[in-house]
This record gives C-alpha cells, structure tokens and sequence, in this order.
C-alpha cells in the first residue's frame, strides 16, 4: 500500500510532534491531502487557537519573504502555528534569476526554525499515478526539482493516485474498524463507478455505512442503489440530453450536477462516467443490443448499467448512427480530462465546452469522412 504508507510516515511524524521545520506534500491525491491536513488540526492547532495559528498563502498572491517572516515570528495568542503555503511552482519559475534566492531562504529558515511553526508546501500542480513509471514527463521533471531542490531540507511527502487493488483494500479497513462488513463486490464496484477517485469513495462510503445502519453490512445492491442509483440517474439524463443533440437541455442538466455535492471537485469522476457509458453504448453498438436480455449477455460483471437505466443506455446507443461517433466522443473526454489534469482557470469551463462538443454534430471532412478531434501533445 505505498501510496498510503507515504501518508501515514507524515500523520505518524505528526501525531508524535517528531516534526522538521518544512514539508512539502507532493500531487494532487485530495483524499491523502485531506488526511494530512486533519492530522495537522487535530494534533498541532486546538480548536480554540485557530484564528491564531492556522495560516494559509499563496506564492502567487503573497511574498516568500513575508511568509517566512510570519513563520518566525513567535504568536502570543497560538501555542503553536501552522503555515499552509500554495503557488509552489513560483518557486520554479523559467528564466527567474531569484529562484536560488528562494530556496535559499527555505533552507535558511529550515536551518533556524521557529520550534513552534511548521511549514506544508502544498504542490498540488503535480499528478502522481499509481503507477509512477507513467508519469507524465513534465510532472516528473516538476517532482525531480522539488526533491533536489527541497528535499534535503523538507520532508517530501508523496500523494500519489490509488491503484483499484489498494483502494478496495482500504475499503475493507475502514469498514472494520466502524465495525461494518462490506462485499468485496461491492467494494470493488464502489471503486470501479468512481473511476478510483479516492475523495469520491471515501465519501460515498461513509454515506453507505449510515445506509447500512444496525445491519453493519453494505452489499453490492447497497452500493448499486446508493451511489449508482444517486449519480448515474443524473448523468444518463445528460447522456440522453447529448444523444438528442439538445445543448441547452444539456448545459442545464450540467449545471445542475456542478450545483448540488461535491459541485467541481468531482468534475474528473463526472468524466470517468460518461466515458464509461459511451464505452459501454459502443459495445451496444457493435453487438446490435436491442433489449435488456441481450444487453446483460453482452456487458460483463463490473461494466453492467444499473437496472433503471438498462432501456434509456440502448435508446440512447441507437441514436449514433455509427460507432466512429462513439469513438469521437471517448476521445472528447478524454481531452476533457487531460485538460482537467493540468490546472485549467476554471472546470466548469472545460466541462461545458466539452458537453457543447458532445451535443453537436460531428464535422465532416471535405472527403465525407468524420473529422478528427486530435489530443493534445
């Protein structure tokens, strides 16, 4: 479970007060960066100090020099500070002759630190997959920096993406110690309709075990009804919304799911979704699904569509005319989601732009076949 034992080394540093001067948490993993945080207020900042000695900066908005000297500055009214400090990669600028000037000043402080302060560098510009070895090449150019640069004197702490197994696995953790059994089905299929969002499971989770209530037992169906049910109602209604080709349905539908939960942050499972219903109304497709019967023959276990919407997804399918148009509005999400990955100004610009795209008709080339939505590079 590596990308949870990176989290647990700095919660554990934490909760012993074993601390250095300066940490730097690495990704932009929400659920690890929640953890971290939690562990901080809990253990180091009291409830009743808070407006005291909980900071939080931006390198983009506030000097270095000021928050280092705010970190030095001893409070009368906190026993101890914390200082959260975003914008790391001003630290990185291109071309900036007081780039060393800077980490210069990080080491200087971390070298006569305040006893009672602690800096957390938050690089949250960075993804880490599960699988580091596919990196992509600019974050790990970005990671390699940090740890040359601020690893000898910060902590470096890696939030990096969950892999399925070890998401399931911390599943069946959690549900033990509120004394609640989960179906490894279930887990699994929790994990698989979240597309491995760690915030999104760990919060669906929570809302099933006060479903499970004195029974202590969530199941496959629980879950089906209790997350699949809540979430994919709403987005087969934009999926029937785009296969009509009804734009202003559709935004409306959109805004309506960017209004209510976890609004924008869950934008990247919002795609995961659509991309898993496209896929599955391309195998409809290809297999020429025409009722229910034939659509749980040609779905496999952990790809199936709940039962409320099995008549809605072939409808739906069948109003593609062929599978390219499928295919076209895969590669759509999946330029949605790289554009998500990489920090845009605002998500629901990416997400309305992209439903503008999947609600319009596909361009045709002067040849008379279907233009190409290329990725990005």
């Amino acid at each position: 479970m590596r990308a949870f034992s990176q989290a647990d080394r700095f919660l554990s540093e934490v909760e012993s007060r074993k601390l250095k001067p300066a940490y730097v948490l690495v990704g932009d993993e929400a659920f690890f960066r929640k953890r971290c945080r939690d562990a901080i207020l809990e253990h180091l900042v009291a409830p009743d100090s808070r407006d005291f000695g909980l900071f939080e900066f931006d390198l983009a908005e506030t000097s270095l020099n000021e928050v280092l000297d705010r970190a030095r500055t001893p409070s009368l009214m906190a026993p101890f500070q914390v200082f959260f400090v975003r914008g790391v990669k001003t630290l990185f600028g291109r071309g900036s002759s007081s780039n060393a000037e800077k980490i210069g000043a990080i080491e200087a402080y971390c070298k006569n630190p305040n006893p009672d302060a602690l800096l957390v560098f938050v690089a949250d510009h960075i993804s880490i997959p599960a699988d580091a070895r596919r990196m992509e090449m600019t974050d790990k150019d970005r990671y390699q920096k940090i740890r040359e640069e601020l690893g000898p004197f910060c902590g470096i702490v890696e939030l990096s993406r969950v892999q399925e197994g070890q998401a399931v696995r911390w599943i069946g953790e959690y549900c033990a110690t509120r004394e609640v059994k989960i179906d490894a089905d279930g887990a699994r299929e929790l994990v698989d309709a979240l597309g491995g969002d760690m915030m999104m499971v760990s919060n669906e989770l929570e809302k099933l075990i006060l479903y499970a209530g004195e029974k202590k037992k969530i199941t496959l169906g629980d879950v089906e009804t209790m997350v699949l049910a809540a979430k994919q109602r709403s987005l087969y209604e934009l999926t029937d919304a785009i296969s009509s080709k009804d734009r202003v349905r559709a935004l409306q539908i959109l805004d309506a799911l960017l209004s209510t939960g976890d609004g924008e942050d869950a934008a990247i499972g919002h795609l995961y979704m659509l991309a898993k219903t496209f896929r599955q109304m391309l195998v409809i497709l290809e297999r020429n699904v025409r009722d229910q019967r034939m659509l749980w023959a040609a779905l496999w276990q952990g790809f199936r569509v709940p039962p409320f919407a099995a008549d809605d997804i072939i409808r739906q399918a069948r109003r593609y005319k062929s599978k390219r148009e499928l295919t076209r509005a895969i590669r759509l999400v999946a330029k949605a989601d790289l554009a998500l990955r990489s920090n845009p100004p605002g998500k629901r610009l990416v997400l309305e732009k992209l439903i503008l795209d999947l609600a319009s008709e596909p361009k045709l080339e002067a040849a008379g076949g279907w233009a190409q939505e290329e990725l990005p590079v």
